[in-house]
């Protein structure tokens, strides 16, 4: 019979370990999976949302717009943990006190992933990735994540059953490419939030974790 040196031994618990560490780590989010269901046919859906706002909680100037809409695609059966994409959005009047902005998407589609089992209330958690802006008008600026302006951000997102609506709550943003009369409202490296509760047609999509 064949003994095992100290080192191989040593070797051999180790890679254990870490195979058991990142088991733990990674199991937890891949283990959930959740069945989608009452979307349309093709799993495309729209959304809309009232008087979203991206708050710059550098300065505290708060950019409000009266609407949102959105298109995207989530289809029926079992997903593995990615939902679905944000193909467009779109917003209506966004103001600074009474300067007006136009609004752009940039970087679509933006993934949605849930992260959590849905609860007893029928609320997904999960996060919308790849999340980048561009204001114009006066005052000029792109919103994406901190980590670099060529990257989306990630913002916090959740999907409740009962209201059929998406609500984009947390995450952060960050300011670049600052220029025009922006009269220190938004400067670069400003950060930013943006909060929104888009609902859903059709109002029978239902997302479940077994």
């Amino acid at each position: 019979m064949h003994k095992l040196s100290r080192t191989a031994k040593g070797t051999m618990v180790t890679g254990a370990a870490m195979a058991a560490a990142l088991g733990l780590a990674v199991s937890p989010a891949s283990a959930v999976t959740y069945t989608v269901s009452g979307s349309s046919s093709t799993g495309a859906i729209t959304a809309t949302a009232t008087t979203p706002t991206l708050t710059d909680t550098t300065t505290g100037t708060k950019l409000t717009c009266t609407s949102s809409a959105a298109t995207a695609t989530v289809t029926n059966g079992s997903h593995g943990g990615t939902l679905g994409t944000i193909n467009t959005v779109s917003w209506n009047t966004c103001k600074v006190g009474g300067i007006t902005f136009s609004v752009a998407a940039q970087g679509t589609p933006w993934t949605l992933t849930g992260t959590a089992a849905t609860t007893s209330a029928g609320v997904t958690t999960g996060t919308l990735s790849g999340v980048k802006a561009t204001l114009s008008g006066l005052c000029n600026a792109t919103f994406a994540d901190p980590s670099g302006v060529g990257n989306g951000a990630t913002l916090n997102a959740t999907y409740t059953n009962s209201t059929h609506t998406l609500a984009i709550t947390g995450g952060t943003l960050k300011a670049y490419n600052v220029s025009g009369l922006c009269l220190g409202l938004i400067n670069n490296n400003d950060l930013a939030t943006y909060s929104a509760g888009y609902v859903v047609t059709p109002t029978t999509l239902n997302v479940v974790s077994p």
